[in-house]
């Protein structure tokens, strides 16, 4: 069973108020749920976060995985998650210009008669366009 601290809705309609819970991943957003961690009022200003930062961090320990959403909300309380730490550096990027070389294949493709057929009339076609214009 793979668990996960997500929120759970609650409140009225355009009035969101959200549980933060431990539940199993199959299970529906608002369904079934293994424990209560805390929860988080949106529209408040500032908005209201309290969570039992001690079965949080319980969770986080036996392996349970926060959403994106939740992960972002327990930074905000200064609360670490493990996710974070596991996750892998991304490389920097290299720019195209910056002396990337295009891959050149080992063998040539094999390219099927109708498509040569049909790139050498392209090809022909183009030169006509090109010489009378």
């Amino acid at each position: 069973m793979a668990v996960v601290i997500r929120l759970m809705r609650a409140g009225a309609k355009k009035r969101p108020f959200y549980r933060v819970v431990a539940a199993d991943s199959r299970r529906q957003r608002d369904g079934r749920f293994l424990e209560i961690l805390g929860h988080y009022n949106p529209i408040a200003k500032p908005f209201e976060l309290v969570l039992h930062q001690d079965r949080v961090e319980k969770w986080l320990a036996n392996g349970a995985q926060p959403s994106t959403q939740v992960a972002s909300l327990l930074r905000s309380a200064g609360v670490k998650t493990h996710k974070a730490a596991s996750k892998p550096k991304a490389k920097p990027k290299q720019a195209a210009a910056a002396g990337a070389k295009a891959r050149k294949r080992g063998t040539p493709r094999k390219v099927s008669p109708r498509k040569a057929r049909a790139k050498a009339a392209r090809r022909k076609k183009a030169a006509a366009a090109k010489k009378s214009g």
